[in-house]
């Protein structure tokens, strides 16, 4: 049996609709990522770049510290992109202040926080003490989301699990994990599928694919534009490759 071979017409079409898909795609792709301005050398200049950044390529969040949530909401006025709070400072600020935290960052327009938990509580497996803290910050955040923090270096996958629990038990929305693969795996496998587990720390398009693979939900980056121009410029090559293959 002959092969049929497309028109010039037909292949056409069928080249746009393969790039439209892959476009798609990527838009897809671009919506779950956090756009990291939380950075402590991030002065108004940077966070603005962050936030024009994050508008072009209707990232989901931008994440910052306390201090540049008015910048930020200023910049991203008008857009759907939420403001993404980190509370807690190192982890060992007292509950009281760890609220009240929340409280303000809800206020001056935060959508999310995300809860630097006590590190000395992790690390001395004190599940009890991170159980009671998230509980707390949760009815702190009302009906805002609420991310534990999991991301300090130092911490094991043994230390991943229990903050995870910890979230778990004390209703918390999500977990927030460094972009490694084991990492995200082993926080999946804990929360069970009761938890959104986002990775933090990418730096390129290849391991923002591989993590969204594995189930990360969202994807936070210091390099958005780099990550956009790496999936454009590979949506590119396999549309000349499927022109090669329909010539």
């Amino acid at each position: 049996m002959e092969g049929r071979y497309l028109s010039a017409a037909e292949a056409a079409e069928y080249g746009e609709f393969k790039r439209t898909r892959r476009e798609a795609e990527i838009s897809v792709a671009l919506h779950k990522l956090i756009v990291d301005a939380a950075q402590r050398e991030f002065d108004r200049y940077r966070i603005k770049a962050a936030c024009e950044h994050a508008k072009k390529l209707a990232a989901y969040g931008v994440f910052t510290s306390p201090v540049g949530i008015a910048a930020a909401k200023r910049h991203l006025a008008g857009s759907e992109t939420y403001i993404c709070c980190r509370i807690g400072g190192t982890g060992e600020t007292l509950l009281p202040v760890k609220k009240y935290e929340a409280k303000k960052a809800i206020a001056q327009g935060a959508k999310e926080l995300r809860l630097v938990l006590c590190y000395s509580a992790l690390k001395s497996g004190n599940a009890a003490y991170l159980k009671r803290e998230v509980k707390k910050l949760r009815r702190a955040a009302r009906k805002q989301q609420l991310v534990v923090s999991l991301e300090d270096h130092t911490l094991t996958e043994e230390d991943i699990a229990l903050g995870t629990r910890a979230a778990v038990e004390g209703g918390a929305n999500a977990v927030c994990v460094l972009g490694e693969l084991p990492l995200v795996l082993r926080a999946l496998r804990v929360s069970g599928g009761k938890l959104r587990v986002d990775a933090s720390g990418v730096e390129n398009a290849e391991q923002l694919e591989e993590l969204l693979r594995a189930g990360a939900s969202l994807v936070q980056t210091g390099e958005p534009g780099r990550i956009a121009e790496e999936m454009y410029e590979k949506a590119r090559e396999r549309t000349r490759a499927t022109d090669e293959e329909t010539t």
